[in-house]
């Protein structure tokens, strides 16, 4: 499959602070990949040197396709009204206005209103909708669903994978492990300017262990142990709890989340 986005070696450092150290990315056309990083660790960076907002020091990025950029922050004119918006990046960008992805996203319900009238999950659909306003190959999500209620956040779900099944490549940077989780194809890891993990959810999870949280409520308190073997630290523990005769009230089995297998992850890096 052709790759819609490659990058080879790219290098980005503020002063003498080194942000990217020869970073090699490959994205797939017609993925959704998510790029993960705590704060510091490039990935705004990373992006903004893709999408060409930021010049780096050396490497080399390809992009096969128009892109469309929803960026993580980012603002219109106060008084601009929603629907006055749309049609100026449509006409920008010489495309049509898609009423049925307007509808999607809520648009409608807010267009009589002024921009320093909305809320901030309005805002971010709005921003959203401008970034799709020019039918683009590529999409950069840059934290998405911030600030949008649980309804906002499905509706926005559903756009992308709407979005993926039309062809389209979709960026994904977000702090939401469990939206990465239910959206991504594959999943960058990024750690101090490097790539320490790229595969999908399933891969990660093989790499660093199921990551099994057992919980057991008992007569004298709640135990919680992390495990990757759930059969021996339940029998372990059933049968320490059974020679010292504390009765079991209930017992709770968590898999591990995405979320866990980052901070592993990082951890081992770090290392």
């Amino acid at each position: 499959m052709k790759n819609a986005i490659q990058v080879h070696g790219l290098e980005k450092s503020y002063g003498s602070h080194i942000v990217l150290r020869g970073l090699d990315l490959q994205i797939e056309t017609g993925e959704i990949f998510a790029l993960l990083g705590v704060n510091g660790a490039g990935k705004t960076t990373t992006l903004e040197c893709i999408e060409g907002l930021r010049k780096y020091d050396s490497g080399m990025v390809t992009v096969n396709g128009k892109m469309g950029i929803q960026l993580q922050s980012s603002s219109l004119p106060s008084y601009i009204k929603p629907m006055e918006a749309v049609k100026l990046f449509a006409k920008w960008n010489k495309a049509k206005i898609d009423f049925s992805m307007l509808d999607t996203l809520g648009i409608k319900e807010i267009e009589r209103k002024q921009y320093i009238q909305l809320s901030t999950g309005q805002k971010r659909r709005l921003h959203l909708a401008l970034a799709l306003s020019g039918n683009p190959d590529i999409i950069f999500l840059d934290e998405p669903t911030a600030g949008l209620d649980v309804e906002g956040r499905l509706s926005l779900h559903d756009q992308i994978r709407k979005l993926k099944s039309q062809g389209k490549t979709i960026v994904l940077a977000s702090h939401d492990m469990a939206e990465v989780e239910a959206l991504s194809d594959r999943i960058a890891i990024l750690n101090d300017g490097n790539i320490v993990f790229c595969g999908t959810a399933l891969e990660l999870t093989e790499k660093v262990g199921k990551k099994y949280i057992v919980h057991i409520k008992t007569q004298q308190g709640n135990n919680t142990f992390e495990t990757d073997n759930i059969e021996d630290t339940l029998l372990s523990q059933l049968g320490e709890l059974k020679h010292k005769g504390i009765g079991v009230l209930d017992i709770k089995v968590d898999r591990g989340t995405l979320e866990q297998h980052f901070i592993e992850m990082a951890r081992r890096t770090e290392e």
